[in-house]
């Protein structure tokens, strides 16, 4: 008895050590940031790969299509640590998880601001085709895209800084459970609502209106030499997929802001439940992340370009799993016919 009494006190500590690293397994979380992982990332590479070996002419849309990518496959390779604290593991460095969050958040803010770049462009080469002064503009997208990189991370590193050294006292250092740092200080939340997703919307909307306008008015269109209405949806499933994507983002961050102070995250261990207002916003970034598998399908696959020049069975034969599925096919042909 004496014997069992010793080996449970010394099988404690490492259960008790065991459960501090393990909690709040969240299945929901994992398994959407699973699927943006794997298909993102494999739409993302194959987009670049197009996009790199299969264009010789670098045009501005092309250009801002590529950072576009580029934005993704990194916000995409924030996800696995994620999954790994959805799973239930802890004991990840605050150090990594504020990085990993100024990451996540900067190519987010990259993505909206390369696919408002995208939108005005097309404005601008259908609505203006003769303007020297507007071609000349457009042919200046690699600054642009230049400048879009040093304002999301520039704009992002000093928030990330200064929340360090001023936490809440009611907030607990519980890495992706914490309220988002943009919550924080309200008059960064309600500008970065403006610059990184008010003005942004305002434009697509005013380029998308333009764009339908000039292409109906065209006399190509009216030979029917252009489908308008194929034209129409792709410009309308762009703007609902930027509207879906970002606005429950934003507006949950609204509210975070505006009731900052009542807000505490849940430490490890806690039986009582997450404050909706928290669960709302996690699943907003979600939202949010999952814009990275969509772009691809909006604004490359559907493309007559990418269709014409990148078979689906290049893109197959990119990837090992494809080479793996298809020699376990030649295998079992070979035992069957022996």
């Amino acid at each position: 008895m004496l014997l069992n009494t010793n080996a449970v006190t010394q099988i404690m500590p490492q259960i008790s050590s065991f459960s501090t690293k393990m909690c709040h397994f969240d299945i929901i979380h994992v398994c959407m940031y699973s699927f943006i992982f794997l298909v993102g990332l494999v739409f993302n590479l194959a987009a670049l790969v197009f996009f790199f070996h299969h264009i010789k002419s670098r045009s501005q849309t092309v250009v801002y299509m590529t950072n576009l990518a580029i934005a993704d496959v990194l916000l995409i390779l924030t996800l696995p640590v994620r999954i790994y604290y959805h799973l239930g593991f802890r004991g990840i460095p605050e150090v990594l998880c504020d990085c990993l969050g100024l990451i996540l958040k900067a190519n987010m803010y990259g993505s909206i601001l390369f696919l408002t770049c995208i939108c005005v462009d097309r404005c601008m080469a259908v609505s203006f085709p003769m303007s020297i002064r507007v071609q000349g503009a457009r042919k200046k997208s690699r600054l642009v895209c230049l400048g879009i990189w040093m304002l999301t991370f520039g704009a992002s590193v000093p928030i990330y800084i200064s929340k360090r050294k001023n936490v809440f006292s009611n907030v607990t250092k519980n890495c992706f459970d914490n309220p988002p740092v943009y919550a924080i200080q309200p008059a960064v939340a309600f500008s970065t609502l403006f610059v990184g997703f008010g003005i942004p919307l305002v434009i697509m909307l005013i380029c998308s209106w333009s764009l339908i306008h000039t292409v109906q008015k065209s006399t190509v269109a009216q030979t029917n030499l252009v489908d308008t209405r194929k034209i129409q949806r792709m410009i309308a499933t762009g703007l609902l997929i930027f509207l879906i994507s970002f606005s429950p983002y934003h507006g949950v961050l609204v509210v975070l802001s505006l009731h900052k102070d009542s807000i505490t995250s849940r430490a490890c261990g806690d039986t009582q439940p997450t404050q909706p207002i928290l669960t709302a916003y996690r699943y907003s970034l979600v939202v949010a992340c999952l814009n990275s598998v969509l772009n691809p399908i909006a604004y490359y696959f559907t493309t007559d370009t990418f269709r014409k020049n990148m078979a689906i069975g290049t893109v197959k034969k990119m990837f090992p799993l494809y080479n793996l599925i298809k020699l376990t096919k030649i295998t079992w042909l070979c035992v069957q016919f022996i």
